[in-house]
């Protein structure tokens, strides 16, 4: 794989691999230093790639293990969010609707994380998350219909608790 083939076969997918990685870290350097690990990685790799049955999955994967790796040799945990920060608790709900999901998937079991973030937010087929997953469709079917119905029963306590604060 030549110079050229890479930048339009690998390099267009750093937004999405940031993106990704940023899910996983709690600093934005992080995950971007992560992404250029990866995307180096990838270029020392690159006689291989083309091999691959889907070098997006590959890349993902990449970044999905190196952000655990990053996060068990830094001895932090994944990154979870217990609580809305008390200035979100104010009558914001209704504007941040994106935000507040968002950290919603942050506070899910790691693998309806996972499968949720890849699916509702990056819009990866089923059969793409199995592989970037190692998991079995039907598996990632599972997880996905528990995160949705977590993060359904959530949004409807905010927003039922917002609606008994207005009225």
């Amino acid at each position: 794989m030549n110079q050229e083939t890479f930048k339009q076969s690998v390099f267009v997918l750093k937004d999405k691999l940031y993106r990704f990685a940023n899910r996983f870290l709690e600093h934005q350097e992080d995950a971007y230093d992560l992404v250029q690990e990866v995307m180096l990685k990838l270029w020392e790799q690159r006689g291989q790639l083309e091999q691959l049955k889907s070098i997006e999955a590959f890349s993902m994967q990449m970044v999905r293990n190196m952000a655990y790796n990053k996060i068990d040799k830094m001895g932090r945990h994944a990154k979870y969010l217990n609580q809305l920060p008390a200035d979100y608790q104010q009558e914001q709900y209704p504007s941040m609707t994106k935000e507040l999901i968002l950290k919603m998937i942050d506070e899910l079991p790691e693998k309806q994380r996972l499968v949720m973030y890849l699916r509702d937010v990056e819009e990866y087929e089923i059969e793409d998350i199995a592989e970037v997953a190692g998991l079995e469709e039907n598996a990632v079917r599972v997880n996905l219909s528990r995160a949705r119905t977590t993060i359904r029963t959530n949004l409807t306590k905010v927003f039922d608790y917002e609606k008994r604060r207005i009225g």
